[in-house]
C-alpha cells in the first residue's frame, strides 16, 4: 500500500516577546512563517488585537492561532454587551484557558503557546499553554522555538524601571538575538505593540540594526 504523505501544518516557529514597564506591558515579534522546510511567509501577524486595550500573541499552528483570535474577540464583545462591562485582561485569559483546556478532549488539542497581555486594572501579561494552563508573568516572558535565546537576553538586561521606549529596544534586541540562533525566526521586520492606560499603539522595526 502506497504511503500517505501527512500535509505540512503552516506553522509560525517564532519568537514572540511580553515585557512589562511601570505604566503598562510591551508585546512583540517576528514575522516568519513556515511549512516544513519551506518559508511560507516572511510578513505574518503574531500580534493580534483582541480589543482596545488587550492584545495576543501566537506560536504554532497557525490556524489554530487565528481560529483562537476570532473566537476571543467575539467572546470579550458578547461579555460587553451582556455585562455592560469591559472584561478584565485575567478575566479575558482565564477565558482563553477554559476555550483550550476544553480542546483538550477533541482529537487534536490547539497546538500553540500564547501570550496575552492588556492594560484593564493595571497592566498584566498570562502566558498560556497547549491545554490551558494558565501563569501570570510579572515581569516578561517569551514563547517559541526562540525564546531560550530571547530568554536569556530578558533576564540579564530586564529591570523594574523601565520606560516604554526602552522595554520596546529591550525586546527588539531579545528578538535579533533569536534570529541570529533561531531557524524557526526571522522574516522582514519585527512588530512592536504598547497597551497602556491610553490604548494600544503599534510600531514596526527592522530586523537588522542601522548600521552607525
Amino acid at each position: 500500500m502506497a504511503k500517505i504523505e501527512k500535509p505540512e501544518i503552516r506553522k509560525t516557529g517564532t519568537t514572540t516577546i511580553g515585557i512589562a514597564f511601570k505604566d503598562g506591558v510591551i508585546l512583540a515579534a517576528e514575522k516568519k512563517s513556515t511549512m516544513g522546510y519551506l518559508v511560507a511567509s516572511k510578513e505574518t501577524e503574531k500580534i493580534y488585537n483582541l480589543s482596545d486595550y488587550i492584545a495576543m500573541t501566537i506560536a504554532g499552528a497557525s490556524g489554530d492561532a487565528q481560529t483562537l483570535v476570532r473566537y476571543m474577540r467575539a467572546e470579550i464583545k458578547l461579555f460587553e454587551i451582556q455585562n455592560q462591562r469591559k472584561i478584565t485582561v485575567k478575566g479575558s485569559a482565564t477565558l482563553l484557558a477554559n476555550i483550550l483546556h476544553g480542546g483538550r478532549w477533541t482529537f487534536l488539542p490547539y497546538m500553540v503557546q500564547l501570550i496575552i497581555a492588556g492594560h484593564s486594572d493595571g497592566p498584566h501579561i498570562f502566558s498560556l499553554d497547549a491545554i490551558g494552563a494558565i501563569e501570570e508573568e510579572k515581569r516578561f516572558f517569551s514563547t517559541g522555538s526562540g525564546s531560550p535565546m530571547a530568554l536569556g537576553v530578558l533576564e540579564d538586561t530586564f529591570n523594574e524601571d523601565l520606560s516604554a521606549d526602552a522595554a520596546a529596544e529591550l525586546a527588539v534586541r531579545a528578538i535579533r538575538a533569536a534570529v541570529e540562533r533561531d531557524i524557526g525566526s526571522g522574516g522582514k521586520a519585527i512588530d512592536v505593540v504598547t497597551i497602556t492606560k491610553d490604548g494600544i499603539k503599534k510600531k514596526i522595526f527592522p530586523m537588522k540594526p542601522k548600521e552607525k
